[in-house]
């Protein structure tokens, strides 16, 4: 098993050299961080821009122009949600999703730039959610909180692993 580990060690300085110091995986990783900031970022302004209007009027002339049943249990159940969405409240969910995109955007372009303490934080991060996918999961079992948590779990296990390797290669060098 040592003997593994270390021909694992071997193969990543390899392609670290190889690659010039660049990882693909964590460019990846924080490109793809970067594009849910701007997603959420999209998502925070179309919250503000529901601000002071009716939205349980306009989800009804949504549900009734894509020909769903308006007298169904699911879109009432999402009216009668979208009836509690006071302005304050909107305000106050708008400005969360604001502070989630920045935090995503943060930790994507310093993963992007290849940087210790975006790998720490996306670490961090990462692990810290996992319980409440766990949870999830628990409660509503379906393949595509599966996946999902599977590819935060990949990607924590590979941050993790780059720690280690840069760690001994660290040690190794004084």
């Amino acid at each position: 098993m040592q003997g593994m580990v270390t021909r694992q060690e071997e193969r990543f300085q390899t392609k670290s050299a190889k690659a010039v110091g660049h990882d693909q995986w964590l460019i990846v990783i924080g490109a793809f961080k970067i594009l849910g900031g701007l997603l959420l970022f999209s998502f925070g302004f179309g919250l503000l821009h529901f601000l002071h209007r009716d939205v349980g009027d306009l989800l009804l002339r949504a549900v009734t122009s894509v020909r769903l049943d308006p007298e169904s249990h699911f879109v009432n159940l999402l009216l009668t949600s979208v009836d509690k969405l006071t302005p304050h409240r909107m305000r106050l969910i708008s400005a969360g999703v604001f502070g989630y995109a920045t935090l995503h955007l943060v930790e994507g372009t310093g993963l992007v730039l290849e940087k210790p303490w975006a790998e720490w934080l996306t670490i961090a991060l990462t692990a810290s959610f996992l319980p409440w996918e766990i949870f999830e999961l628990i409660r509503h079992l379906n393949w595509i909180k599966v996946v999902i948590m599977l590819i935060n779990v990949g990607v924590l296990i590979y941050l993790v692993r780059v720690q280690q390797l840069r760690h001994r290669s660290r040690q190794a060098s004084k």
